[in-house]
């Protein structure tokens, strides 16, 4: 981030306590409230440009499209920790995603999209269904080429779906001729942007009249350029060990025979489950089916880890028999679990059964059961 000279207004959060003393009723004896002085917000607030998106100018002599800047601007410093948690979260989310619009020749102000989208959170979810950094729904995710199942989802992970995110601005930026308005169509659907184009008489975004969501989303990604271009022209001013770090991780790819415990995955990988699923945030529950996986485990657990894996599924082999279970009249799969010490997501993944779905008399159930001693078993 480009270091910019620092203004003299005292920070967002001295004048916010400022405001909360003044606001307290005055007791008998008490000195006065401070006087309030807001100039540091009002300055931060005050855009003269020039200011462009993708190399687009933004038209602030326009005396609407300045009053909706400045109104994002007084809106996001509203809400000052969670721009903190944008630049403490930049090296480990934005520099991938720089990275990957380097590669592609695309211009760096798209990284800010996903600011807007899910503030770099992998876990993002809206109310439409969308989920992840780049907010897909479903169709579109797996229309870009992401998959989108009970097992896997990679709308979380930040690699894959950067790559569908990109692919599908460049495609929006053909249909609309312009960065802008491939944006305003990633959020509200180019279909509707198409309509709205048509019906209105004018690709230019500033002019026209869509959802109110779509009208201000722009305007968030550009407060989002603008501040972590310049943070601490608006009083943020975080130290490098502020900013959170990459973990080292290493790619590694997994060819499973059978399913494949995440437990057994963060041993071999000298680690905890917790961190192969932060690593690995598009994996779903808690085993990996057959099958091909790309996963990031710690860098300094790679050399032999494939090695390690092998020896922990076989000592599990070793400790574990499978046997075969016929369902029952009035039986359910927890009182089935229980009775053979296994858990209820295990029987369900041993056996591919719906979450949404009963079983029924007469199917039958593979349970891999503790195996018992050899002096207790029957000739």
């Amino acid at each position: 981030m480009r270091r910019m000279p620092v203004w003299h207004h005292r920070p967002l959060a001295a004048l916010i306590a400022a405001a909360i003393v003044a606001a307290l009723p005055s007791l008998p004896g008490a000195t006065a409230a401070p006087a309030l002085d807001f100039s540091a917000l009002i300055a931060a607030a005050r855009i003269k440009g020039p200011l462009d998106f993708c190399g687009e100018a933004v038209p602030l002599q326009d005396p609407d499209v300045r009053e909706r800047m400045e109104r994002e601007v007084l809106s996001v410093l509203a809400d000052p920790h969670q721009v903190i948690l944008w630049i403490k979260r930049s090296r480990q989310v934005l520099a991938p995603i720089e990275e990957s619009l380097r590669a592609h020749r695309l211009p760096q102000d798209l990284k800010y999209v996903a600011i807007a989208e899910s503030s770099l959170r992998p876990h993002a979810g809206s109310s439409k269904g969308a989920m992840g950094y780049w907010q897909f729904i479903e169709p579109t995710g797996r229309k870009y080429g992401l998959r989108v199942d009970p097992e896997k989802d990679e709308r979380r992970n930040l690699f894959t779906s950067t790559q569908a995110a990109i692919a599908y601005l460049k495609e929006l930026r053909q249909i609309f001729g312009s960065w802008t308005l491939a944006v305003a169509a990633y959020n509200m659907g180019e279909n509707g942007l198409r309509s709205d184009i048509s019906s209105q008489n004018t690709r230019d975004y500033y002019r026209l009249y869509l959802s109110l969501e779509t009208q201000r989303y722009v305007f968030r990604i550009l407060t989002a350029k603008l501040i972590l271009e310049n943070p601490e022209m608006y009083g943020f001013r975080l130290e490098p060990e502020d900013i959170y770090a990459p973990q080292p991780v290493e790619r590694v790819v997994l060819e499973a025979s059978r399913d494949t415990p995440l437990l057994a995955i963060a041993q071999a990988a000298g680690t905890d489950v917790k961190m192969i699923k932060d690593l690995n945030p598009e994996i779903r529950g808690f085993r990996l089916t057959p099958g091909q996986h790309d996963l990031l485990i710690p860098q300094t657990a790679a050399r032999g880890f494939l090695d390690r894996l092998i020896q922990l599924m076989a000592q599990a082999d070793e400790n574990q028999r499978e046997i075969l279970y016929v369902v029952k009249e009035g039986d359910t799969l927890s009182e089935i679990a229980v009775k053979h010490g296994v858990g209820v997501s295990d029987v369900r993944t041993w056996n591919r059964l719906d979450s949404k779905k009963q079983i029924q008399p007469g199917m039958r159930l593979v349970l891999r059961v503790k195996a018992e001693p050899a002096e207790n078993q029957n000739p």
